[in-house]
């Protein structure tokens, strides 16, 4: 019986968690499919602090779809900081419970957001459906799997990169896009809460023909899998995906954990942790960096949400309310 995914990534790294004896502890409350990253990259910023500092660190993590996980944080979880897919789930910290500042995102450079990604396909060997760019995965015999974008950033990413590839084909012509995301949303086989429950269904489970989530989760499944002869698909309009990061300020002075927080988050722009993040197929906003791995990245033109949707609350406001846009293409589809 194959191994479950979590389990085979995090073997595969090789790594083993740090518990130092009366450490301080750290808790890193993440998305859903950032495991292995961070299980790679805590134990070189904890040897890193000791050498600064002199002083022993333990970091756990806390992993799930991103809102979950900042609803968790509002309702008690006194995590330290926030390493999550989308700016909402973190803006929501202020607007629900000023646990962060307003300005939050100006703290650190890029907005608060150390690396990037977008959005790719997972297709199975040889891509017998031909699968090569958005348009395809509308028809009805391809069948999708995604996050729901209700719980998941990963999920509403994958929704707002497909609405907006529509956008730039139909010229903005709102009822060819309505008529042209129903269909797709119809093909949706599987809704998962999180990018890695997504994963799980397409690669354990066997359910559907195109796997959509973040380009380093296909990219790693890809590699994880090599016999299995998945194939990856970068389409040719695509959303840029930031991954914004803070302290959560209410929490680091209860736990005194202000400094090694802050060092900790400042650690992701380094060189060393730039590069952890490339070859997990981020990417990195470090120029050297970038240079170094760029023909990882296949080019795609990429948009921001704000220059389709005016900023994210309206995107948000307009889609992925109860009553919104998406209920409404899924009502259509039943």
């Amino acid at each position: 019986m194959r191994k479950s995914i979590i389990a085979t990534l995090l073997l595969t790294a090789g790594l083993s968690t740090v518990v130092p004896v009366q450490a301080k502890e750290l808790l890193n409350s993440s998305y859903d499919i950032a495991r292995e990253l961070f299980a790679e990259i805590n134990p070189v910023f904890i040897e890193h602090w000791e050498e600064e500092t002199g002083e022993k660190l333990e970091i756990k993590q806390t992993h799930a779809g991103s809102s979950r996980q900042a609803q968790a944080i509002l309702q008690g979880l006194r995590a330290d900081v926030v390493t999550y897919n989308q700016v909402t789930d973190v803006d929501v910290l202020y607007e629900k419970g000023k646990l962060i500042p307003k300005d939050w995102k100006a703290r650190l450079p890029n907005d608060s957001s150390p690396y990037v990604s977008t959005m790719a396909f997972l297709v199975r060997k040889d891509n017998p459906k031909n699968i090569k760019d958005w348009n395809d995965l509308t028809r009805e015999d391809v069948k999708l799997v995604f996050p729901n974008p209700k719980t998941s950033g990963n999920g509403r990413y994958t929704y707002l990169a497909a609405w907006g590839a529509a956008h730039k084909q139909f010229d903005g012509d709102q009822d060819k896009i309505l008529e042209h995301m129903g269909k797709l949303v119809k093909q949706v086989a599987v809704f998962d809460t999180g990018g890695r429950g997504a994963t799980t269904t397409f690669v354990e489970r066997g359910i559907g023909d195109v796997l959509i989530t973040f380009e380093s989760e296909v990219n790693n499944i890809r590699d994880l899998y090599a016999d299995d002869g998945y194939q990856v698909v970068v389409p040719s309009v695509d959303v840029l995906a930031e991954f914004p990061v803070t302290w959560i300020d209410r929490n680091v002075k209860r736990n005194d954990t202000e400094q090694e927080a802050k060092a900790y988050l400042e650690f992701l722009y380094s060189p060393v942790a730039q590069r952890i993040l490339a070859k997990h197929y981020y990417r990195v906003n470090d120029k050297e960096v970038a240079a170094e791995v760029a023909d990882k990245f296949p080019e795609t033109e990429l948009f921001k949400v704000e220059d389709v949707f005016g900023s994210w609350e309206q995107a948000m406001k307009d889609h992925f309310v109860n009553g919104g846009t998406l209920d409404q293409l899924q009502a259509k589809g039943r």
